[in-house]
């Protein structure tokens, strides 16, 4: 009989319990802006003018009171965003809440809270064996000004101009030099960018990326503005962390992103984050495209299940700024739990929250009063329930790659993991005005007689004698089927 991962976690509360790909392939990652999700005084009213870029108030002891509220959606791990001390004064573009313009990488951004706090959230979440992934930048640092005219004293450790590259702006992003020498942000906001090619700058780095994991009991790092770094940067920054490390490479061609899956564990799967929002954002999106690269990212990547799979993040619309068809929003949060790689759902998905670009999708989740009888709030429990039972259920679970096994125009069916204890998901784009009917579903693996059960309906199907899946549809509503006898010990339609 398998230990229940949960309960193996539990044997390991209180100290850093994620160093490996392997034990991080089976996480589901709720991702959050420190700054917007929860403050220590548990306001629920407090304002929050996401086009002010100002400090809202979130901290550290703000999540720690909220863990429930995560873990009930069946999380088994958070993101924060960077935790080392920001430009200090209010710039044009507001406030350094976001934490990704750093000036000293050796001293926390008390905005959030203390070293203590920190602390007391890695404890807080290995008591109940979670995990706790951290942004990292180590491609810049941040200047309220422009870049021709810096003061490099500011910047911590990296105090004088040697340790970064001459000035120059990205301007073309297919000249790979220049995207990684030249210099982000604008006039307002210099992104003063490291010389990552340096001995001394590559050593200051990675001592401080040990360190910080060390210190604060790190689970896992989310890096930042991976593809501005010299690849034969990041194996050694990965080494010295000696956890998991997932990369943002924010381009959607599998040819370009996947081969930083070499230089690094895992990176954000935007080549699949394009062609889903295209599938999902209208009743005419493309089925076909996500079809087609979900094959593409399993041959080109290293490794499909260590990439990071999303639909919403704080760097790209919100899904529900392209529309507020709740069907629709249900089917790409569902692809992004059962698909291959490990799930991220951004803080506030859950409430539907509609926010376009940045600054404007970077909403404060208090204002919903954490409300857990959203839609989305209950369809993402029960999508991480049935994963994580099939994950306990069958160690061999997540080793079997993620396989489209129909598609029509409006219709994309896959499957995950070996017979007789494999997830069907079956995603629709018809929406909400989508009209009922049954989908008559052939190579699921299932035997013909074997009683099946729809996770979220709780509907009871048996595989015909032919072995094909008579599968109810109806307004355009997603459906995950999992062999009935195999659900004893979960919580799914109990």
């Amino acid at each position: 009989m398998l230990l229940s991962r949960l309960s193996w976690l539990a044997c390991l509360a209180g100290s850093a319990i994620a160093t490996s790909p392997e034990q991080w392939r089976s996480q589901s990652i709720y991702f959050m802006l420190t700054d917007r999700f929860a403050r220590t005084d548990g306001s629920t009213t407090s304002p929050c003018d996401t086009s002010q870029s100002k400090y809202c108030g979130g901290t550290w002891r703000g999540i720690i009171n909220k863990l429930d509220y995560i873990q009930d959606m069946g999380f088994t791990a958070i993101w924060i965003t960077p935790v080392t001390k920001q430009i200090s004064k209010t710039t044009k573009y507001g406030d350094a809440y976001h934490g990704y313009w750093q000036q000293d990488i050796d001293s926390l951004n008390s905005n959030y809270g203390t070293e203590d706090d920190l602390k007391d959230l890695a404890s807080a979440l290995h008591d109940r064996g979670m995990y706790l992934m951290v942004d990292v930048v180590a491609n810049h640092m941040g200047y309220a000004g422009s870049g021709d005219n810096v003061d490099y004293s500011v910047f911590k450790p990296f105090d004088s101009q040697k340790y970064f590259h001459p000035y120059c702006k990205v301007s073309n992003y297919d000249n790979q030099t220049e995207v990684q020498d030249c210099w982000l942000g604008d006039s307002t906001v210099a992104l003063a960018d490291l010389n990552t090619e340096r001995e001394d700058v590559k050593k200051m780095w990675y001592d401080w990326v040990k360190s910080l994991v060390s210190k604060y009991s790190i689970d896992g790092l989310r890096i930042d503005t991976v593809r501005h770094v010299q690849k034969d940067f990041w194996p050694d920054f990965n080494k010295a962390a000696g956890v998991y490390c997932v990369g943002e490479v924010f381009e959607g061609d599998a040819d370009y992103t996947c081969p930083y899956q070499k230089v690094m564990d895992g990176v954000l799967n935007y080549p699949i984050y394009f062609p889903l929002l295209k599938a999902f954002q209208s009743t005419s999106g493309s089925i076909s495209d996500l079809y087609d690269m979900i094959n593409t990212v399993k041959s080109k990547c290293a490794d499909s299940t260590l990439l990071g799979s999303f639909i919403e993040n704080h760097d790209n619309p919100r899904f529900a700024s392209y529309t507020d068809d709740i069907s629709l929003a249900k089917n790409a949060a569902a692809f992004t739990i059962m698909d291959d790689g490990i799930p991220i759902i951004y803080a506030g998905q859950e409430q539907h929250y509609s926010g376009n670009s940045d600054p404007a999708n970077r909403e404060a989740v208090w204002l919903s009063g954490y409300n857990k009888d959203s839609k989305l709030y209950k369809l993402i429990a029960a999508t991480n329930a049935i994963r994580n039972h099939a994950i306990n259920h069958n160690d061999k679970y997540l080793d079997y790659k993620n396989y489209p096994i129909y598609q029509d125009k409006s219709t994309l069916a896959m499957r995950k993991g070996y017979k007789g204890t494999q997830t069907v998901t079956i995603l629709s784009n018809l929406g909400v005005q989508g009209n009922k009917y049954t989908l008559s579903l052939s190579d699921t693996g299932f035997d013909a007689g074997t009683k099946l059960t729809e996770i979220y309906t709780c509907a009871s199907i048996t595989v015909d004698e032919s072995g094909k899946v008579p599968v109810p549809m109806a307004g355009g509503e997603p459906r995950i089927l999992y062999p009935s006898s195999e659900l004893k010990g979960s919580k799914v339609c109990s």
